[in-house]
């Protein structure tokens, strides 16, 4: 991590835990506000709070899950995927994986100690090099073997893998000289950020424990919706980019998982992602607003949107109903970072700041 990025780290921590959070609405439509159960905190960013700088990522993967005893043939088993059915080991101990939520998914069956490279973050795609943090700090020390779209396919060769696990976005003639060095699976972009871990799960030997942990994640992001009375709020979510903002369309990772939780959308995020500038913030607005920032440049630009009138002028930051989240988290994949922002909604979404 740059010194930049570790400063930056440092300031959100400090600042998040002084953001105390609100505690859920009422289930009844005609709940109001109470100033007794409602902190505002006297500490931001640029006017807004920021959520989950402060989580502990001690022990967050959990142990290995048990090995499918299902498929085995000998020491391996077939696995389909978007390039067809690959044998690959029954039960791989030297794994590279090649993308955000193939790395994720392998905290999320807690198998992350078996990987031995991993494909960090691209710098010029979410301003940061490092591995996920959100992972915990022992996934930071696996090599890396390239960034993310561009693999190092010597390096990868230099580390004797077993298993290799990647996207179909690297494509044919990379899938071709992966497989080369060992057994590569692409996960399906097309499926979702579920589909694409059910894939990654069962190359790695643990595809029942990845259904079940699904239904359990369905199952705790409706109650999470029931619990802040999800269905009572539009949240915006935006991405402040180097020289404007977007808003997230439905199809993304954060908007999935917002709608499990039944958080609704304004009309403007409805069906596409919308763009706004520092003159023309009207698509950002929401009865909250989830902010990222696309690296130091997206930061930069983000907080000289935020401090400008027309931002101001917002009812959501009248309201102190702003909040930064974890741009890799936001704009991540797997399983650990959608039960990241749940944990991030439930803390947040009846919250205020001031």
């Amino acid at each position: 991590m740059t010194k930049t990025s570790q400063a930056r780290t440092a300031a959100l921590a400090i600042v998040v835990t002084a953001l105390t959070l609100a505690s859920g609405c009422s289930d009844t439509a005609s709940s109001e506000d109470n100033a007794s159960t409602i902190v505002r905190s006297t500490t931001n960013i640029a006017g807004a709070g920021v959520v989950g700088n402060d989580r502990d990522t001690v022990g967050l993967c959990p142990a290995p899950a048990p090995l499918d005893p299902t498929g085995i043939d000998g020491d391996t088993r077939p696995v389909g995927h978007s390039e067809g059915i690959t044998d690959v080991p029954a039960d791989p101990m030297r794994v590279v994986v090649l993308d955000a939520a193939s790395l994720d998914a392998t905290c999320a069956l807690g198998v992350w100690e078996r990987v031995v490279g991993a494909a960090p973050l691209d710098p010029d795609f979410r301003g940061d090099g490092d591995q996920e943090l959100y992972l915990g700090t022992g996934i930071t020390q696996i090599p890396s073997v390239g960034a993310v779209g561009s693999p190092d396919i010597d390096a990868i060769a230099g580390l004797s893998p077993d298993l290799i696990i990647g996207a179909d976005t690297l494509g044919p003639d990379m899938y071709e000289a992966l497989g080369d060095i060992a057994p590569t699976v692409f996960t399906s972009t097309d499926q979702g950020w579920k589909g694409a871990f059910l894939q990654s799960a069962a190359a790695l030997g643990r595809g029942g424990t990845a259904f079940d942990e699904l239904a359990r994640f369905t199952a705790d992001a409706e109650q999470v919706g029931r619990d802040v009375n999800a269905q009572q709020t539009q949240a915006s979510v935006v991405r402040f980019l180097p020289d404007s903002f977007s808003t997230d369309a439905p199809s993304t990772f954060a908007s999935s998982v917002l709608a499990e939780i039944g958080v609704q959308r304004p009309t403007t995020q409805v069906d596409a992602t919308a763009t706004g500038s520092a003159e023309d913030v009207a698509a950002a607005e929401g009865d909250i607003v989830y902010v990222r920032f696309d690296g130091d440049a997206g930061e930069d630009y983000g907080t000289s949107v935020m401090t400008g009138e027309a931002w101001k002028d917002l009812g959501s930051a009248k309201d102190g109903r702003i909040f930064v989240v974890n741009d890799t988290v936001w704009s991540g994949s797997g399983l650990v970072a959608a039960r990241t922002i749940l944990a991030d909604v439930t803390n947040s979404l009846n919250a205020y700041v001031s």
